[in-house]
């Protein structure tokens, strides 16, 4: 079995990586600088444990390749690019291919089951930063992430049972479970600070000042609640809180990895990497949709959204917002607590 990891930057890097020096067959896809750096000298990984540098095959598009019966893709690029990697992917291949969903938010399935007709769905829980091309750093021990996966939109099967058998024997912790998508929406929730801490977070606030900030903390609740009411109205199947904890959390921790200090969310890693497209229309805006659908009022994650969009578009700053003129906008007292 052969992996083609398309979206090769943080996640997909540190994936990536890990199964080639495991010995299992795999291939990057990336592009720009890093997929030069990545040619010329190796994917450099840096880990709790030191160093390590994979000399992976990388391409910048799967038309350069010959795909075949023994190709297993697994999509880790932001949401926003996923239907023109698919498109390129059918393409390629042909609409058998299994297409493993390793993303944030909770549509890419819905996208790809669209197109192909073996999809299924992968929680990531990955502390990782990619901000220099040719070079990513993984934060998690003793697993390296946890990446639970499942059939969409739910089962199990001899192919998604072996990939997390595979993950798991090069250092990251997955299991195949019956239906792994309420976890994703509990992790959906979280991830609705991304856009939040880029905006009011720069570089050297982002793990302090920023998230004990009172009106941090009042916007972030806020969201939350929206997004609880919102999944709630739609009779959505969600972990709680609790139960992404103790599975999650029992099994890998973020620690310090020598000579590298921890930047932000995925969404403050591409700001810093100046893309002009991000994430928070399959994040925040999600949470928006649903409340269009089911009558449930969103102004919170409709807010951050649309400041995050403008970030980006404009080219403006991370940190380019105080929490407290965030707050002020949506008429929120600072939390107490």
């Amino acid at each position: 079995m052969r992996y083609i990891i398309y979206g090769a930057g943080a996640i997909g890097g540190s994936i990536g990586g890990f199964l080639h020096l495991a010995g299992f067959e795999t291939v990057l896809v990336c592009r720009g600088d890093h997929l030069h750096a990545v040619r010329e000298r190796g994917l450099e990984l840096l880990t709790p444990r030191g160093p390590l540098l994979a000399n992976v095959t990388a391409v910048g598009n799967v038309k350069e390749m010959e795909l075949g019966a023994d190709d297993v893709v697994i999509l880790t690029m932001k949401s926003q690019d996923t239907e023109c990697a698919l498109h390129d992917l059918e393409a390629a291949g042909g609409a058998d291919l299994p297409i493993i969903c390793c993303q944030n938010g909770v549509d890419n399935e819905r996208v790809a089951a669209r197109r192909f007709q073996r999809v299924y769905a992968m929680l990531v829980a990955m502390g990782a930063d990619y901000l220099q091309a040719g070079r990513v750093t993984c934060f998690g021990s003793p697993a390296a992430g946890v990446l639970d996966c499942s059939g969409y939109p739910s089962g199990t099967d001899e192919l998604i049972e072996r990939v997390a058998e595979d993950f798991t024997s090069a250092g990251m912790s997955s299991r195949a479970i019956s239906d792994v998508m309420p976890f994703k929406y509990r992790k959906l929730i979280t991830n609705l600070n991304n856009g939040l801490s880029a905006l009011t977070a720069g570089p050297s606030q982002l793990s302090s000042t920023a998230r004990t900030d009172p009106a941090y903390r009042a916007i972030a609740h806020a969201m939350r609640v929206e997004a609880e009411e919102c999944i709630a109205a739609a009779g959505i199947d969600c972990a709680t809180r609790d139960e992404y904890e103790a599975e999650i959390w029992s099994r890998y921790k973020h620690v310090d990895v020598p000579g590298s200090t921890r930047g932000g969310t995925s969404t403050w890693q591409s700001l810093m990497r100046g893309r002009t497209s991000i994430e928070v229309d399959y994040l925040n805006g999600e949470i928006v949709l649903l409340g269009a659908l089911y009558g449930v009022p969103t102004p919170c994650n409709a807010t951050i959204r649309r400041l995050s969009q403008q970030l980006a578009v404009r080219g403006e700053p991370v940190g380019h917002y105080k929490a407290g003129e965030i707050a002020a906008m949506l008429d929120l007292e600072p939390a107490t607590a």
